[in-house]
C-alpha cells in the first residue's frame, strides 16, 4: 500500500492570523488541530446532501421548538442538518434535562440551553438562544472567558456558592450559584464547546445568612444577662451555653458545648438531677432550687428546665435558665435570725410584770393598724378592678360616639347651628375621655408609656400653663435642688399630676395665695419604710406641691385619696383628681405623702423612683395639618360599632382598609399574601388567639409591619409592672380622628425611615447650615456606657450640642431626626458596624464630619479624608475637641489650640 505524501501548503497571512487566534483562546491545542477541524467541516457540508433528512431533536420543551423551528444557516453553527453528531446529542441531552444548563459553542461561544436555564436568563431570553456569551453576559465576561479558556482545555470544574452582579432583569443583582463546567468534544475528538449545568442557590445563601445573623443576635442577648442559659437536646448534650458559664464554672464554653451532661456536671450532681431531666423532657416545667458548683465555692441557684415542645408535641431537649440566689437566701436567713433574736427578746420581755400591759396594748395597736391597712389596700385594689372594667366599656361606647361625631361634622359642614350641636357633644366625649382615664389611673390600670427624665425639664416647661391654670392671683415659686437625678416615668401622665395638684392648691386657696415647687433629692431608709408597709427603701426624686389654702382635718387626709371623696361643693369637681395621683404614683413604683394642718396650708410629696439611665432623648410632635395616606391597613376590632366608625375614619383618611373581627380571622388574611403596611387591633379580644401573639406572627410574615394596638383597658395583655411592654405602641380609646391620624403618621413615618437608612440610595437629608450661629450638633455612637458618659461630658465641655446612642439603630433614627454636623462613631458596635454606619450618614447627610474613635484603627485604614478622622483611645479633650473641629471642616481653629497650650504650659 503506498504511503501517503506529505503536502506544504501556503496559506494568506490572514488565514494564519485566524488560526493562531483560536489557538490562544484554547479552542483548539494545535494550528494542525484547527486545519484537520476546519477539513472535517468541509466533508461534512459535502456529505450533507447525503444524509437522511429526519428530525433528529426530539422534545426540549419550549427551547427545543425554538431551536427547530430557527434557520440557523446565517450562524457560525450553520444549518441544522449539517450539525455534528457530537453537538446534536448534546443538544438533545441538555433540552430534555431539568436541570438549568447551557452549551458554549465553537470559537465565538455560540449559547445552547433548555427551559430550566431560560428562567435563569430572565429577560435575556430568548435573544440570548443563539447569541454569544460575550453579547448576552458583558457585566460577567472576565469570568466567562477565563471559565471557556480552562473547559477548551479539557479541563472539569465545579464552584459551588459563586456570587457574581448580573443585569438579567434590567437592573444590577446580586444573585448565588453552584456551577459546573464540562468540556464537550466534537466528533473528531477536539474540544467543541463547553457545558455549564447551572444551579441557583441566591435564597438559600440569602436564608443561610439571615439564619446565622439572627443566630449571631441570639447569643449576643443571652451573652449579656448574668445568668447561665443553655440548651440541652434529648441525648443530654449541651448544644448552647451563653458566656455566664464560663464566668460560673471557669471553663471556656468549648468544654461543655457538645459534650454530655454528665460530663460537665459530675456524677454526683447529674444523679441528683436525672428525674428532674426526664419530667422536662416529658415536657414538664421544671422550677427547684439547688445548690450549684461555682468557682468561687458551692452557691445556691434557682434552676429551670423549660421543654422545647414542637408543633407535633414532640420534645427535642429542654431550656436551662440558672439564676444565682446565694445573696437573696442570705439576706432571707438573715431576716430568719433577726425575726427569731426578735422572738426571744419578746419572750423575756413577756417575763417582765411591769411592761405586760404596755406590751399588750402595743401589740393590739400594731395588729389593729395592721388590719386597717390591709382593709384599706383591698377596699382600693377592689374599686380599682371596678373601675378599670367599667372604664373599659365605657371608652368602647365613647369611641363609637366620638367617631361617628367627627364623621358627622363633615356631613353637616357650614350648617352653623348642627356643628355647634356636634362640638357640644365632642366636648362631652372629652369630658367622659377624661373622667374614664381619671378611673384608669385609680385603679392602676393606665398604659403607662415611661421614659428616663429629669423632672426639672418638664416642670419649668409648664409655667405658663400653671399660671393660666390657676390665675394671676396666686404667686408660683419653684425650688430646684442641685444636682436633680433622673427618674423612669410617663412624663405625660407626670404633668397632668402636677396640673390637677396645683388645681387643688388653687381651690384650697380661694385664689389667692402662694403655691410653692419644689424638686429635690430624696432618701427613704429602712426606718421610714417599717413605718409605711408600702414603700421601699431607695433613693428618690422628690416632687412637692404647698399651698397656702385652709388645710385638712387628720380625718379628712385619711379619705383624700378614695374616688369620688371631694371637700368641694357639688358640682365644683369630680372627686378623681387625688385618686388619679395616687394611682399613677403608685404605679410608677413611687410613695406619696400628705402634710395638712387646719389654717396652716397643705403639702403633698410625691417620691418618684430614682432612674440611673441617662435622660431620654425627646422627638418633637408632628403638628401642622392632618394627612393621612395611601397605604393597607388592616383594622381588627370585635365591637361591630366601633369597627365600622374606625374603618370610615381611616376610608375618609385616604387608606386602603381591611377589616376582621377577630385574631384569628385577621391572620388569615395576612396569610393569604395580601399586601399589608399597618395592623390596628384592639386589645383585649375574643377567641383563643390574643391581639399580642397576632402582633407576632404579623411580624414574623412581614417583619417591617407597623404594629399599633388601642383599647380602653388594656388588663395585662401589652402592659406588665403597669408599664407598656418594649417595642409596644398604644392608641388610647376613645381616640379623636386627629389623633388617630398623627400617631398613624407617625407610625408610618418611622416605617418609611427604617427603610430609608436600610437602602444604600436613600434620599439625602439637608445638610446643616455651616454659617449658622447655633452650636454644633455632635452624634456619639459608643455601645459603652461608661466611655459614652465621659466622652459625651467632654464634647459637652467644648461647646457643641451632644445626641447619645449606643447602637448603629438608635443612630439611624437621630439621623433622621436631628441636624447632624458630625458623627463620632465607635468601629466595634454591636450589629450595624461603625465604618458602615458612616456610609450611611454620609449618604444621607453628604457633608456630615466623621470620627472614628477606636481602639483597633487598623480596621480604618485608608478611609481617612478632609473630613474624616481616626481618634485613637485612650484620647483626651483636646484631642477629642480637636479632631471636632477638623470633621466640622474648621481646621483653622486646630493651629489656635497649640500656641494657647504651650502658652500655658510656659505660665505654669
Amino acid at each position: 500500500m503506498p504511503s501517503p505524501q506529505s503536502r506544504t501548503v501556503s496559506l494568506p497571512s490572514e488565514l494564519e492570523q485566524f488560526i493562531e487566534e483560536r489557538v490562544a483562546l484554547g479552542a483548539y491545542a494545535t494550528a494542525d488541530a484547527v486545519i484537520s477541524a476546519a477539513i472535517a467541516r468541509l466533508r461534512d457540508e459535502r456529505s450533507v446532501d447525503t444524509k437522511a433528512t429526519a428530525p433528529w431533536l426530539i422534545g426540549g420543551g419550549s427551547c427545543g421548538a425554538m431551536i427547530r423551528e430557527r434557520d440557523w444557516s446565517p450562524t457560525p453553527l450553520g444549518g441544522l442538518a449539517s450539525w455534528p453528531g457530537s453537538l446534536r446529542a448534546t443538544v438533545n441531552n441538555i433540552v430534555n434535562s431539568p436541570v438549568a444548563k447551557v452549551l458554549m459553542w465553537g470559537s465565538e461561544h455560540v449559547m445552547l440551553y433548555n427551559d430550566a436555564y431560560s428562567v435563569i436568563a430572565g429577560d435575556n431570553h430568548p435573544r440570548a438562544l443563539g447569541g454569544t456569551v460575550r453579547e448576552i453576559w458583558p457585566e460577567i465576561w472576565d469570568f466567562n472567558k477565563a471559565m471557556l479558556a480552562t473547559g477548551f482545555r479539557g479541563e472539569v470544574q465545579s464552584l459551588p456558592d459563586q456570587s457574581m452582579v448580573l443585569n438579567r432583569y434590567g437592573k444590577p443583582e446580586t444573585a448565588v450559584f453552584d456551577l459546573f463546567y464540562t468540556p464537550v468534544y466534537d466528533d473528531h475528538g477536539a474540544v467543541g464547546g463547553v457545558m455549564c449545568t447551572v444551579l441557583e442557590n441566591t435564597e438559600k445563601v440569602a436564608a443561610q445568612r439571615l439564619l446565622a445573623w439572627r443566630e449571631a443576635e441570639l447569643r449576643t442577648v443571652t451573652d449579656a444577662m448574668p445568668i447561665l442559659i443553655s440548651y440541652i437536646d434529648r441525648d443530654l448534650i449541651y448544644r448552647f451555653a451563653n458566656s455566664y458559664y464560663e464566668t460560673w464554672t471557669g471553663r471556656p464554653r468549648s468544654e461543655i458545648i457538645g459534650r454530655s451532661i454528665r460530663e460537665v456536671m459530675g456524677n454526683k450532681l447529674y444523679l441528683r438531677r436525672a428525674p428532674m431531666i426526664a419530667r422536662a423532657l416529658a415536657g414538664e416545667d421544671i422550677t427547684v432550687d439547688d445548690v450549684m458548683p461555682h468557682t468561687d465555692g458551692p452557691r445556691r441557684a434557682e434552676i429551670r428546665y423549660i421543654p422545647r415542645i414542637e408543633a407535633d408535641g414532640s420534645v427535642p431537649g429542654f431550656h436551662v435558665m440558672v439564676f444565682d440566689i446565694e445573696e437573696r437566701v442570705r439576706r432571707a436567713e438573715a431576716l430568719e435570725r433577726e425575726a427569731a433574736h426578735r422572738a426571744r427578746a419578746e419572750g423575756q420581755l413577756r417575763h417582765l410584770n411591769e411592761t405586760l400591759e404596755a406590751r399588750v396594748i402595743q401589740e393590739i395597736e400594731e395588729r389593729r393598724q395592721t388590719e386597717a391597712v390591709l382593709a384599706q389596700s383591698q377596699k382600693m385594689e377592689t374599686i380599682g378592678k371596678l373601675t378599670g372594667g367599667v372604664a373599659h366599656d365605657f371608652n368602647n361606647l365613647l369611641q363609637v360616639v366620638s367617631g361617628n361625631l367627627q364623621l358627622l361634622a363633615f356631613d353637616v359642614a357650614g350648617n352653623a347651628r348642627a356643628e355647634k350641636r356636634v362640638t357640644n357633644a365632642m366636648a362631652g366625649v372629652s369630658r367622659g375621655a377624661k373622667l374614664a382615664a381619671q378611673l384608669l389611673a385609680f385603679g392602676r390600670r393606665q398604659a403607662l408609656e415611661p421614659k428616663v427624665v429629669n423632672v426639672t425639664r418638664f416642670v419649668r416647661g409648664m409655667d405658663d400653663m400653671l399660671r393660666r391654670a390657676i390665675g394671676e392671683g396666686i404667686e408660683i415659686e419653684t425650688i430646684v435642688g442641685g444636682g436633680l437625678w433622673n427618674t423612669f416615668v410617663d412624663p405625660a401622665q407626670i404633668e397632668n399630676a402636677l396640673l390637677n395638684l396645683a388645681i387643688n392648691a388653687r381651690d384650697a386657696m380661694d385664689g389667692q395665695g402662694k403655691l410653692t415647687i419644689e424638686l429635690g433629692n430624696a432618701s427613704l431608709d429602712d426606718a421610714y419604710a417599717r413605718t409605711h408597709a408600702e414603700v421601699t427603701p431607695g433613693q428618690y426624686v422628690m416632687l412637692a406641691v404647698s399651698d397656702t389654702g385652709t388645710g385638712m382635718s387628720p380625718d379628712i387626709i385619711d379619705k383624700v385619696f378614695e374616688p369620688f371623696f371631694s371637700t368641694k361643693s357639688e358640682g365644683k369637681g369630680s372627686g378623681l383628681g387625688l385618686s388619679m395621683v395616687y394611682g399613677l404614683v403608685k404605679q410608677s413604683g413611687g410613695h406619696v405623702k400628705i402634710y395638712s394642718e387646719l389654717g396652716e396650708g397643705t403639702t403633698i410629696k410625691l417620691y418618684l423612683p430614682r432612674a440611673m439611665a441617662s435622660e431620654d432623648l425627646e422627638v418633637a410632635a408632628t403638628a401642622g395639618p392632618i394627612v393621612g395616606g395611601t397605604e393597607t391597613v388592616l383594622v381588627v376590632e370585635d365591637d361591630d360599632e366601633v369597627r365600622a366608625t374606625v374603618v370610615e375614619m381611616l376610608g375618609e383618611l385616604g387608606y386602603q382598609v381591611l377589616k376582621a373581627v377577630d385574631a384569628g380571622s385577621a391572620l388569615s388574611v395576612i396569610e393569604s399574601g395580601i399586601p399589608i403596611d399597618m395592623l390596628f387591633t384592639d386589645v383585649v379580644m375574643p377567641g383563643q388567639l390574643k391581639s399580642p401573639e397576632l402582633a407576632r406572627r404579623a411580624r414574623e410574615r412581614l417583619p417591617d409591619l407597623a404594629v399599633l394596638f388601642t383599647s380602653g383597658y388594656t388588663e395585662n395583655s401589652i402592659v406588665h409592672g403597669g408599664k407598656l411592654d418594649a417595642g409596644i405602641d398604644l392608641l388610647s380609646k376613645p381616640y379623636t380622628r386627629e389623633a388617630l391620624a398623627r400617631k398613624f403618621e407617625q407610625m408610618l413615618a418611622g416605617q418609611r425611615a427604617r427603610r430609608g437608612i436600610a437602602e444604600p440610595g436613600a434620599t439625602p437629608l439637608p445638610p446643616a447650615d455651616p454659617a449658622s450661629s447655633a452650636r454644633p450638633m455632635v452624634l456619639l455612637v459608643e455601645d459603652d456606657a461608661m466611655i459614652r458618659a465621659d466622652t459625651a461630658a467632654m464634647l459637652e465641655a467644648s461647646g457643641v450640642g451632644v445626641v447619645e446612642a449606643a447602637s448603629a439603630e438608635d443612630a439611624a433614627m437621630a439621623l433622621q431626626t436631628a441636624a447632624i454636623d458630625v458623627l463620632v462613631t465607635d468601629v466595634n458596635l454591636p450589629g450595624v458596624s461603625g465604618p458602615e454606619l458612616a456610609s450611611r450618614a454620609r449618604t444621607l447627610r453628604p457633608t456630615v464630619g466623621i470620627v472614628f474613635a477606636t481602639g483597633d484603627a487598623e480596621a480604618v485604614a485608608g478611609l481617612e479624608d478632609a473630613r474624616t478622622i481616626v481618634l485613637a483611645k485612650p484620647y483626651d479633650a483636646d484631642a477629642l475637641k480637636r479632631a471636632v473641629r477638623v470633621a466640622l471642616g474648621r481646621p483653622e481653629l486646630v493651629a489656635l489650640d497649640a500656641p494657647a497650650a504651650a502658652e500655658r504650659t510656659t505660665t505654669d
